[in-house]
């Protein structure tokens, strides 16, 4: 059987060393890095350094390549418009492809209201600009995010997000008007409660939010990712969901979904906002809408859109044509691969692998996600759920050793979590799996022989 990850030297290779040092004599150590090697060139799942090191990605670029790395559809499409022109500005000379991608978008989001797309660069400047709308749209100044959330790291994003270290650290003040109720943690629920008595339990607790903490009259926007990012791929129940988007809707609250991680495959559907049966008022997007260029958007309700007057939403690259055409023929690629279907598929194996192993390993608490957004979570021991930052630390760090490129997450830091490009073949991710098997166990083995 053919292998996949090829490890050929030591990492960072000599190559690589020596761009590590031209690294850090220039770039600010702020900028972190996982596996310390630099890439030469990246085909669908696999990534290949500058020293002929070949990696299994399990990481997609956190997030933003599931329709994998160099589609060729997405580089035909970005060789043409970069032969036709590169930008002009869209509220210079406007171009097609962001019309195109805007009505793709509105047509694909849930709801058949009347909806209205605007395009940006990253991440966090879409939850910026859901903001500028939704407070625009109502007159309210107060939004609402909930703990273990993350929405970006510009001022306003950073404000809104809650782990502390290193996102936020003697980077306050902080933009004012941000409240942060609790979001359910099914696995780290207390013992005494259900799961029924639990999400029970969280509904009261937003209800009580409301009473106690900001009032639902001056709230213009709860902002929510349906399955929670960096806070370590934390799946809500269903009812909490809807319970939340009911009562927004009692209050006049408007409900955003931030889909940027959650996207265009990632858990099974184009928008994980799908899973609870619900239809936000605004969604943003970007991550795997672009395939790897820069692209996010903000899709929305008519009236919430045409809220603000001409030149108060936009920007100088905002809906760059690179990224739009690159978007377009992901989504094409998505739906004519069946790539949502695959992402179910995916992460049927994950869980399954790990389940398998968690019945041996004392170290794997909880396995959980929605399609091919899965996480692992390590711990002490089963009974205590202690968190195990840094014994996660070290599996990653071996597993990249081995040939795997995969990433942490979680507010306690001890959650492995899969990105995996959607087009990964089932030898490479089962490969993948196996090194990453293989990494847990030697790691635990060293630290229970250590323990006795």
């Amino acid at each position: 059987m053919t292998k996949h990850a090829f490890i050929k030297t030591s990492l960072p290779g000599p190559i690589a060393s020596e761009l590590l040092e031209r690294r850090h004599n220039i770039v600010p150590d702020a900028v972190s890095y996982g596996v310390p090697t630099f890439a030469k060139e990246a085909e669908g799942a696999k990534v290949t350094d500058v020293d002929g090191n070949v990696f299994i990605d399990f990481a997609g670029a956190i997030g933003t390549i599931n329709v994998g790395h160099g589609h060729p559809r997405v580089k035909e499409a970005l060789h043409d418009q970069v032969d036709k022109f590169i930008h002009t500005g869209f509220n210079v000379m406007m171009y097609e492809p962001y019309i195109a991608l805007a009505e793709k978008l509105a047509a694909l989001a849930p709801g058949v209201h009347k909806k209205k797309v605007l395009l940006q660069n990253s991440g966090a400047e879409a939850v910026e600009n859901a903001v500028k709308a939704a407070r625009k749209y109502t007159g309210r100044q107060a939004i609402v995010t909930f703990s273990n959330g993350f929405h970006g790291r510009t001022l306003m994003t950073m404000s809104m997000t809650s782990k502390v270290k290193p996102y936020k650290f003697e980077f306050g003040p902080f933009a004012p008007e941000v409240y942060k109720a609790q979001f359910p943690y099914p696995y780290r629920r207390p013992q005494s409660m259900d799961e029924a008595e639990y999400t029970a339990y969280m509904i009261e607790q937003f209800q009580d939010f409301l009473l106690k903490e900001v009032a639902p009259e001056s709230i213009a926007a709860v902002v929510m990712e349906p399955v929670q990012g960096e806070g370590g791929f934390i799946v809500p129940d269903k009812k909490f969901v809807q319970a939340v988007k009911s009562l927004c809707e009692q209050h006049d609250i408007l409900f955003v979904a931030d889909e940027i991680q959650t996207g265009f495959g990632r858990t099974g559907k184009y928008f994980a906002s799908e899973h609870f049966d619900i239809v936000p008022d605004l969604i943003t997007v970007s991550k795997s809408l672009g395939a790897g260029t820069v692209i996010s958007g903000v899709i929305g309700r008519q009236e919430v859109m045409d809220a603000a007057n001409a030149g108060e939403l936009g920007g100088t690259y905002s809906g760059n044509p690179l990224g739009c055409r690159a978007a377009l023929e992901a989504i094409d690629v998505i739906d004519e691969e069946g790539l949502n279907e695959r992402a179910s598929d995916i992460g049927q194996k994950v869980k399954s692998k790990f389940r398998s192993l968690a019945e041996e390993l004392d170290c794997i608490g909880d396995i959980r996600g929605l399609g091919a957004m899965v996480a692992i979570e390590i711990v002490k021991d089963k009974q205590s759920k202690a968190p195990a930052k840094e014994i996660t630390g070290k599996m990653i760090a071996d597993a990249q050793q081995q040939g795997l490129l995969v990433l942490g997450a979680g507010v306690y830091g001890n959650v492995i979590r899969f990105l995996m490009p959607l087009v990964i073949t089932d030898e490479e991710l089962n490969e993948g799996l196996d090194i990453l098997e293989a990494s847990i166990r030697k790691v635990w083995q060293d630290v229970s022989q250590y323990s006795v």
